[in-house]
């Protein structure tokens, strides 16, 4: 009885979404996202239904309660004792799941990440967009907003998570080379998959520097966070706030001016493509560089670095917001 109350206090600490089988059944891909009840994430749970359905796998979807790299790491040890065939992981911080992920392959349980690239212990790596593309894209846009100049801060999801310290790398870069007259105030934040967090950090930023003109924010609820506060100092002419963040959550603030534009790809095409890589490493099949994967298109597969890598952004405006509502992002 002791085992089993704690395995139920385990899965109790968790927001789960299984689709299409019971919580004591192995899946066939399980997908370990950075936490659980938000938009942007159940949106994937979307795109995780609609290819385990049309291929006739067993797909499921765990989201923690907050973006915590200690309950990514027990939900993988509950999928490993549950024997999953393939675990997809989201990670919250890359480094604490190598261990956990060396236990999985080491049961015969193939690993897939996202938004984790040259990430240890995995099989492989998706993306739906290149790391530079992403990064230089929302700068572009911000430089645009600011006319070129000013004061400006970066939020990344956590100071651990490669991808988002990666595209905000990148974005410095283009800016420093093509910006000059740009400033970043302070190092970056790790505060984007809070809300309030983002939301409070923004305010203290422009408290700090009355003089400040744009967020530039990687992490779903950064633009959110950072336009809220815009909103609220009635800042919106004056503070620009650019980030990829699920379309439904901030349709209002990009209605109001709070958050300028964005660019995401879809995160239920995330969760199909996933799902797809999935059942070709379940068959046995090795992804091969220009292979076509539904919905993508034709991909880039890096052997060596052990990635797959697509392109298919989406631009959030005030003139592209009804339409992305109405694809329910």
């Amino acid at each position: 009885m002791k085992h089993v109350s704690k395995r139920i206090a385990r899965l109790l600490a968790f927001t789960v979404l299984w689709v299409g089988s019971s919580l004591a059944a192995a899946e066939d891909v399980s997908v370990v996202v950075k936490i659980g009840g938000i938009p942007w994430f159940n949106a994937m749970e979307q795109g995780i239904r609609k290819a385990g359905g049309e291929l006739g796998v067993q797909a499921g979807m765990i989201g923690p309660t907050e973006a915590d790299a200690a309950q990514q790491v027990r939900a993988v040890e509950d999928l490993i004792a549950r024997k999953s065939k393939v675990i997809a992981v989201v990670p919250n911080d890359a480094k604490a799941l190598e261990p956990v992920f060396k236990r999985a392959r080491d049961a015969g349980i193939k690993i897939i990440t996202h938004e984790s690239p040259e990430q240890k212990g995995a099989d492989w790596n998706i993306e739906l967009t290149t790391v530079a593309g992403f990064g230089e894209r929302h700068m572009e846009s911000l430089a645009k907003a600011m006319a070129g100049q000013g004061k400006y801060a970066v939020f990344v999801g956590s100071l651990t998570v490669p991808l988002h310290n990666a595209w905000a790398d990148a974005a410095i870069a283009h800016q420093k080379k093509n910006f000059p007259k740009m400033q970043l105030v302070a190092d970056r934040f790790g505060v984007a998959e809070n809300l309030d967090e983002s939301h409070r950090t923004a305010q203290d930023l422009m408290r700090a520097h009355p003089d400040l003109k744009g967020f530039l924010a990687f992490g779903s609820q950064g633009p959110i966070g950072a336009g809220r506060a815009v909103l609220e100092a009635g800042k919106t002419d004056k503070v620009a706030v650019v980030g990829p963040f699920s379309p439904g959550q901030g349709a209002k603030l990009v209605k109001a001016g709070a958050i300028r534009e964005g660019f995401i790809w879809n995160p239920s095409l995330a969760g199909e493509v996933i799902v797809r890589v999935g059942k070709m490493l379940m068959d046995g099949q090795e992804p091969s560089n220009g292979m076509e994967i539904q919905g993508l298109g034709k991909v880039l597969v890096d052997k060596e670095r052990r990635s797959i890598l697509g392109q298919k952004l989406e631009t959030i405006n005030k003139e592209s917001i009804d339409r992305l509502v109405g694809m329910g992002l």
